[in-house]
């Protein structure tokens, strides 16, 4: 984490991009939830008949575990004995537990080591079966296809997508000169180093590395590997965006002067400088609709949240409360604008409905950084500080559930919620 006196200015040093790529690691995080969701939905979800032999994911627990993540749903005790997906359900005697939805599935090991994981999602209120399918799926893949069926029930019952499939990627400072670029799956599991800024496809990430003695913005195909400097200019380079189509980028360079914003071609060809106030402009991020650039400026004599056209143009100021607002992020469907607000002498994630201009605290932590939207819109990650290192943290958009992933050796910053695998 950043301390305060560097927040603002730490933009103009790149302090939030000295990242260093390393050796591959794997971390473990561990998720803490605290608060609860209105009107939580009350399911059973039986432990899976395994056959054929153990398997390397309990899937039942990862499902489990995903729903009870989201706050929305409320675990009921199944005991201890299996019920197989093809098993008779009788659904009168769940709803007489007290479950809305009962859900029962079977993993079973094949042959040539793959695994055939089926499951249904039962209505025990309208006593019908509402969801059912089954996954062909390596040892490998057994975690990701449990996180889709999460999603499936997920979106079943609150007709919201779910994101328990999608990656997050965010950034670990081991020491003084030690930094690491992880992914992760949304759970905090499964993450060797990758970067914290993803394209709209979920193939390629873009990320600033020192590893040159100066900053430069790279991108990485995950499919092939490749890897290629797409910002190298004299001064620094940083922040990079991608526009909702993927074939282009904003990012902050101070190439002529004062840190600018331009945008250029994926492919690092096209470069155009559209901001040129004479002061720091910096933090660019696309709307989902590719008709708007939210991004941090100090022209107003302290940094604030602004909006302009992809092309420089029609420049408004967003934000007006408070004295120090950075690192602008828009949700999915364009409503609301979330970025990191000092109240009080504490950094908070601050949310602004942009057709009412009504703002809502989102976060109870007090040195907060990086908010990145889940891609259903539904929650908000971001990296925070506690008890002195930094950790990441989520958010419910109403506020009501937050949760803490812990785990990994070192201070956690940077996060960035992945887009909906495709």
């Amino acid at each position: 984490m950043f301390r305060t006196d560097l927040r603002w200015w730490g933009f103009c040093a790149l302090a939030l991009c000295l990242i260093t790529a390393s050796a591959p690691t794997r971390a473990q995080l561990r998720v803490e939830v605290t608060g609860v969701g209105s009107n939580q939905t009350p399911i059973a979800i039986a432990q899976f008949q395994v056959d054929g032999g153990p398997a390397p994911q309990d899937v039942d627990d990862i499902i489990r575990a995903d729903l009870t993540r989201s706050g929305v749903f409320r675990m009921i005790d199944t005991g201890d004995t299996p019920i197989p997906e093809s098993a008779r359900v009788d659904l009168g005697d769940w709803k007489s537990k007290g479950a809305d939805a009962v859900v029962v599935g079977s993993v079973a090991k094949l042959a040539d080591g793959r695994f055939d994981v089926r499951f249904r999602l039962y209505d025990a209120v309208k006593q019908q079966q509402i969801d059912g399918l089954s996954y062909l799926s390596s040892a490998a893949e057994l975690r990701l296809n449990s996180h889709r069926i999460a999603d499936r029930i997920y979106e079943k019952l609150t007709g919201v997508r779910g994101v328990f499939a999608t990656r997050i990627a965010y950034v670990v400072q081991l020491s003084k000169t030690s930094f690491e670029l992880q992914i992760s799956d949304a759970d905090g599991a499964n993450a060797p180093i990758m970067s914290p800024s993803w394209a709209p496809d979920g193939i390629r990430l873009a990320y600033v590395s020192f590893e040159t003695a100066k900053p430069v913005v790279y991108i990485h195909t995950l499919t092939t590997g490749e890897r290629k400097a797409i910002a190298n200019f004299r001064g620094s380079n940083s922040a990079p965006a991608w526009s909702p189509d993927g074939k282009m980028l904003a990012v902050a360079l101070s190439r002529d002067g004062p840190t600018s914003i331009y945008t250029m071609n994926s492919d690092g060809s096209g470069l155009k400088r559209i901001t040129n106030s004479g002061a720091i402009d910096t933090e660019p991020f696309f709307s989902a609709d590719g008709k708007s650039i939210y991004f941090t400026s100090d022209r107003g004599g302290g940094p604030q949240i602004y909006r302009m056209d992809p092309s420089g143009g029609n420049v408004q100021r967003v934000t007006f409360n408070g004295d120090y607002n950075v690192s602008p992020r828009l949700s999915p469907d364009g409503h609301t604008l979330v970025y990191v607000s000092r109240r009080n002498n504490k950094f908070q994630v601050q949310s602004l409905d942009l057709a009412s201009g009504q703002e809502v605290g989102l976060t109870d932590t007090v040195l907060d950084e990086s908010p990145s939207f889940a891609p259903n819109g539904r929650l908000l990650l971001y990296a925070t500080e506690v008890n002195g290192r930094g950790v990441l943290a989520s958010a419910s958009t109403d506020a009501r559930v937050h949760t803490r992933l812990t785990g990994p050796n070192g201070d956690v910053r940077e996060p960035t919620w992945g887009p909906f695998i495709k």
